[in-house]
């Protein structure tokens, strides 16, 4: 009842709002059976493993963005092919988010051995391209890392398996993980300032945190072999199956009733157009509106037109932080001679801000403002934020770089955050389970973002490096500008 009234009230505090950020959904009123499946088949250990998982991946994206392009050059590339080897990985990621998905519908444990064994070789390709001398192995590195990601995985573990009463505690772990993930691998590469060679093995700057990574997997893989527990599925079919059978019919034809006229769908309206009228206090038109979607298209065709826009603000905004974190490496070099360490310490400091900025939004912008007023103020503050990185008249300057960067990252991640929150209350409860879910929604929007991104400044770069900023920062203020007037249309017609 108390959540019911929050919902109603729309109430919002930090964990609730934090919680959001991982799109997993639920459905409105959990049933007691639903929530003793839950009792049955929650083990700590297993959701710590998991999040574990999602804590490793995200440094094991982050973590080359400080060398990505002295690597490159160190193999006979130019700097700017650091956008392919940052994008390779949210290539892979863009295939490996479906299977994982779909795997997930069997099995927890299976999936998250193949990503830890994935990555694991993927991360020690990436360290031996260098005595090799193959730009080659370090694509295919990160390549395999992609094939590896196993965030599908983490978020269905956390909606199928964590009990409803603690549910938003872990989805806010999961977006925590994620956080201190993407903060500490640009800093974890700041320390890895080393020079050493061990047999026909080189040890550097930029082979470490390939090596790093591998034995982080390894340690991991380990762990999980003899820890996790794997879910009994049998427990909730046989429970479902009691769950069709149990209490009274009249009951049900009531909440029928009561809800029919309040949330009639449009399927809903159209077979009572179509048919006498009458209601005969039957099922079947509610069976097939909480069935899950069975594929891209099928869950494409449950989104609204402001689903749609929201999902358009969210690739806008991944594709912006992503040129952002990307070429940083390339631009600091260019233009103010930074080393590895500067970035590091400069790209850490970025992603430390991810979660005060959420605590502040959470515990009360979102409480002071419609959602619609801070999308639309995020939006134009992203878009002066690009505005300032632009070098057009002045000689380009540190505090220029650094201010209009935190503008452009502090605005994205408000925007994130009060996006992804409405995205999560107002996507179709059909979208909340099943390999097609909302998560799986968002992460390929996002994922897909990252990879025009990551493309866009290695063909920027073959106009050269003094070109390259101005040339990645055009797309990201179109798109921008399109997402700015998408929403105001949108929200226009809708109050």
């Amino acid at each position: 009842m108390k959540a019911a009234v929050e919902r109603l009230t729309h109430s919002t505090n930090f964990l609730n709002f934090l919680a959001q950020h991982a799109l997993i959904m639920q459905e409105d009123l959990p049933t007691p059976i639903e929530e003793h499946v839950d009792e049955e088949k929650y083990h700590f250990i297993s959701l710590f493993l998991n999040l574990a998982n999602t804590f490793l991946y995200m440094v094991n994206t982050y973590i080359v963005v400080p060398t990505a392009d002295d690597y490159s050059m160190s193999l006979g590339a130019p700097a700017t092919v650091c956008g392919i080897v940052i994008g390779a990985m949210a290539v892979a990621q863009v295939f490996s988010s479906v299977y994982f998905s779909a795997w997930s519908n069997k099995s927890y444990f299976r999936p998250l051995v193949f990503s830890s064994v994935v990555l694991l070789v993927g991360n020690a390709m990436y360290a031996l391209a260098y005595d090799f001398h193959s730009i080659t192995i370090l694509l295919l590195g990160r390549l395999f890392c992609g094939l590896g990601s196993a965030r599908a995985v983490n978020r269905r573990y956390i909606s199928d398996c964590v009990p409803l009463k603690i549910r938003m505690q872990a989805s806010a772990a999961f977006v925590s993980a994620s956080a201190l993930g993407m903060a500490c691998g640009p800093a974890l590469a700041g320390l890895l300032q080393t020079r050493f060679k061990l047999y026909k093995f080189t040890f550097n700057e930029d082979t470490l945190p390939g090596w790093v990574m591998a034995v982080a997997w390894l340690i991991y893989l380990i762990w999980l072999w003899f820890s996790f527990r794997e879910p009994s599925r049998e427990t909730e079919e046989s429970n479902a199956g009691q769950e069709s059978n149990a209490g009274p019919v009249e009951n049900d034809v009531l909440e029928k009733g009561l809800k029919q006229p309040l949330l009639m769908s449009s399927e809903d309206k159209q077979e009572d157009e179509n048919g006498d009228g009458e209601c005969d206090g039957s099922d079947e038109v509610p069976e097939e509106s909480r069935r899950a979607a069975t594929s891209i298209r099928s869950a494409y065709r449950l989104l609204t037109p402001s689903v749609k826009v929201q999902l358009l603000i969210y690739f806008m905004l991944k594709y912006v932080m992503e040129i952002l974190l990307s070429e940083s490496s390339v631009i600091t070099t260019h233009y103010f001679g930074w080393s590895t360490s500067a970035v590091a310490i400069f790209l850490a400091c970025l992603g430390l801000t991810v979660l005060p900025v959420n605590l502040i939004v959470g515990s009360y912008i979102t409480n002071m403002f419609e959602d619609r007023q801070i999308l639309l103020a995020s939006e134009i503050m992203v878009c002066i934020g690009i505005l300032l990185s632009f070098n057009v008249i002045f000689p380009y300057t540190v505090p220029q770089y650094v201010f209009s960067g935190l503008v452009m990252f502090v605005s994205a991640e408000v925007l994130e955050g009060v996006n992804l929150s409405l995205l999560s209350r107002v996507m179709s409860s059909r979208l909340s389970r099943g390999t097609y879910n909302g998560g799986l929604l968002s992460t390929e929007a996002g994922t897909i973002a990252r990879v025009i991104a990551d493309g866009t400044i290695t063909l920027a770069g073959y106009l050269g490096e003094s070109k390259l900023l101005n040339v990645t920062l055009l797309p990201s203020l179109f798109i921008c500008i399109a997402s700015i007037a998408a929403t105001s249309s949108t929200y226009n017609s809708l109050y």
